[in-house]
């Protein structure tokens, strides 16, 4: 059984010393999503939410938690990160906001916690913004789609569905 790097040999709390690790590039996707009522959903489709630009807001706030994800979990080192986005895929069928994450650097660790901090934060600014109709609406399926870099090399989730955010660009 692997032992978990979060701890001691007496089971304290500690942060993993990263300083002789190799720098490799290292990229996540983490995934989210929103299910709403169609009508908030078309609400945000054509921009007439009373608090702005709900996908403009939430993306910024995506990015701005990857970049802070260092300061809100505990034993994250504080990383250098070389890109991140949020990107959204508006469904229509469920009614839903699918939410995707994407984050790289170049360094001793990977940015896995920063894809998924950056797509719950933008999953909890669209609620946010639209709560005032619709307080129904629930937030699911946050995951780590893939990673790669690292001595652990590249994982994908198995059963994942590629998504065609490059339409979304």
């Amino acid at each position: 059984m692997e032992r978990l790097t979060h701890f001691d040999q007496q089971g304290k709390a500690r942060m993993v010393d990263v300083g002789q690790k190799v720098d490799t590039l290292r990229e996540a996707v983490a995934r989210a999503r929103v299910n709403m009522e169609g009508s908030t959903l078309a609400m945000i489709a054509a921009g007439t939410a009373a608090k702005g630009d709900v996908l403009g807001v939430a993306r910024v706030a995506g990015i701005m938690a990857a970049k802070r994800t260092g300061d809100l979990i505990p034993m994250c080192h504080p990383l250098a990160i070389t890109s991140a986005t949020v990107d959204f895929l508006l469904d229509e069928r469920q009614p839903a906001v699918h939410i995707e994450a994407r984050v790289t650097t170049t360094g001793k660790t990977g940015v896995e916690m920063e894809a998924l901090t950056a797509a719950s934060v933008a999953a909890l600014t669209i609620y946010d913004m639209v709560k005032a109709v619709d307080r129904a609406m629930v937030i699911d399926g946050l995951r780590l789609v893939s990673k790669r870099g690292g001595k652990s090399g590249d994982w994908v989730r198995e059963g994942e569905d590629r998504w065609p955010v490059e339409a979304l660009r």
